[in-house]
């Protein structure tokens, strides 16, 4: 069921000093009051400055008068978020965000670095995020859509606002008096997310209007379904993997059938290189690993930034930029 912001931070318990991640946006304004209020002196603003657009500036220098006002540390990082060729702008965005974040977090406050990051998505990004999904033919893990809490590089992320929509934090804000930025770029209807958010959001909520909490469940159904095959994935990889470096070999694929030699691919790619393959890369992948039945036999396949050859035995795989 979706909550009142008040209900979603009472429940919000996370290991202090906390990092709140801060664009100056209306979602991440509200995350920031409450926390700043709930937990004074125990809460510091990460802002992440991409460059991306002209508005940056600005939205750096509200930043730094809100937080004022609030008496809350501001941390600031300008980062390159320049995409390669082959990968979306919004993944080198996310990308350079969370290493900004695991940097950001890395400088102590109060004798103490932070322990956990708050983000401010919220129960429409979370159906935006899901149709976003289903628009692009994903599978469990993309149907899956954000998870409420998780690890990365020694610090626990959460995002305390996925059961509280947007209209509620925009009231609540408007209640408090509270300004915050208004991004441009989140009207521009040349952004599938942003076409998801001002057409079919609304048909949904004539049509559905629970349709926030019935969406949140399907998401939730096909985590549990993601975890158990990731499960399976990793016990699989035990066997398959020659033991001394954790490259699968070629042999044992083969012993598996389609779906399961799939998901360990897609396991192994994603733990290993953080490499998602396509549902194309991976069909051929595995078409070459079935035919792999001489010692002469070459694999060298694209996938993602980089390739997977056959050296020997076993499978690797390596940036494109890289000199095999």
């Amino acid at each position: 069921m979706t909550q009142s912001l008040d209900a979603a931070l009472r429940a919000f318990q996370p290991a202090l000093p906390l990092g709140v991640a801060f664009s100056g946006g209306a979602d991440s304004t509200a995350l920031l009051i409450t926390c700043a209020e709930r937990w004074p002196g125990q809460v510091v603003a990460l802002h992440v400055n991409h460059g991306l657009q002209a508005a940056a500036a600005d939205f750096e220098t509200r930043c730094a008068a809100l937080c004022a006002q609030l008496d809350v540390p501001l941390r600031v990082l300008k980062v390159d978020a320049g995409h390669a060729s082959g990968q979306s702008p919004e993944d080198a965005a996310r990308i350079a965000r969370y290493k900004a974040f695991g940097a950001l977090a890395r400088v102590e406050y109060a004798q103490e670095a932070i322990k956990s990051i708050a983000l401010a998505q919220h129960a429409d990004d979370q159906v935006e995020t899901l149709l976003l999904a289903l628009s692009r033919g994903a599978g469990l893990r993309g149907l899956s859509a954000m998870p409420a809490q998780w690890q990365r590089d020694g610090l626990d992320f959460y995002r305390p606002l996925l059961q509280v929509s947007a209209a509620d934090i925009r009231a609540w804000l408007a209640e408090r008096g509270a300004s915050f930025v208004e991004d441009p770029t989140n009207t521009d209807q040349r952004f599938t997310r942003n076409r998801i958010r001002a057409q079919l959001l609304p048909a949904l909520e004539a049509a559905f209007p629970q349709f926030r909490d019935t969406l949140a469940r399907s998401a939730a159904h096909a985590a549990q379904a993601q975890g158990l095959l990731d499960e399976m994935a990793a016990a699989d990889l035990l066997t398959i993997c020659r033991a001394n470096d954790g490259l699968p070999m070629v042999k044992a694929l083969q012993v598996l059938n389609v779906a399961r030699q799939a998901n360990a691919l897609r396991h192994w790619l994603a733990n290993a290189y953080s490499v998602i393959p396509s549902t194309a890369q991976l069909a051929e992948l595995q078409q070459q690993i079935l035919a792999c039945t001489t010692r002469g036999h070459r694999i060298h396949i694209k996938v993602a930034q980089g390739f997977v050859e056959r050296r020997g035995p076993v499978l690797v795989w390596y940036p494109a930029s890289t000199s095999r």
